[in-house]
């Protein structure tokens, strides 16, 4: 289920995601958001709607120093926060000693970042990402539609993955976050 779709422009950061929730054969067009604001935060994922919730209402986000290198701060702070979070919350998996969350991408100070199951945590070089079961057909309309304005081309690249995935559906919500 989901297509979430994150892109940076001109210090921008822009988060869109569907409605759509999945189980087996059972398609729900679903009231609550996967794209969201928390604090300073801009997040969208898949995964879990639990997962989202948690990083919606329970999740606070370890303050952030200016000057302090984000990408570590992101790696450590962030993560070890949003470890507990889980934790707390009754999300958090262990398999074979191994902790799993969910996927999820961050906007934060200008820049966009890649959450994995595993809590590792990516930056594009290209500028944008895209996760949930229509990321491929949505990453392939980002890449082909660079002219357009960063709405268009969130926009677009959702209609794209809704109609070539079966796990995608409007309507859209599409927030923007300034650095």
């Amino acid at each position: 289920m989901t297509c979430i779709v994150g892109l940076v422009s001109d210090g921008k950061v822009y988060i869109g995601g569907d409605s759509a929730g999945v189980a087996g054969w059972q398609l729900t067009i679903r009231k609550d958001v996967k794209v969201f604001r928390n604090g300073d935060f801009l997040i969208g994922g898949t995964s879990s709607f639990r997962m989202l919730q948690l990083l919606h209402y329970a999740f606070t986000p370890p303050a952030y120093e200016p000057g302090t290198d984000l990408e570590k701060y992101m790696a450590v702070d962030f993560v070890n926060a949003l470890r507990q979070c889980f934790k707390d919350g009754g999300y958090a998996e262990k398999k074979n000693e191994q902790e799993e969350g969910g996927i999820f991408l961050v906007g934060f100070q200008g820049r966009l970042f890649y959450i994995g199951s595993d809590y590792q945590v990516g930056e594009p070089l290209c500028g944008y990402e895209a996760v949930g079961c229509g990321a491929e057909v949505a990453i392939g309309s980002l890449y082909a539609t660079p002219a357009l304005s960063p709405r268009k081309r969130i926009e677009g690249a959702l209609k794209a993955a809704e109609a070539h995935n079966a796990g995608v559906r409007s309507p859209f919500v599409i927030e923007e976050l300034n650095s």
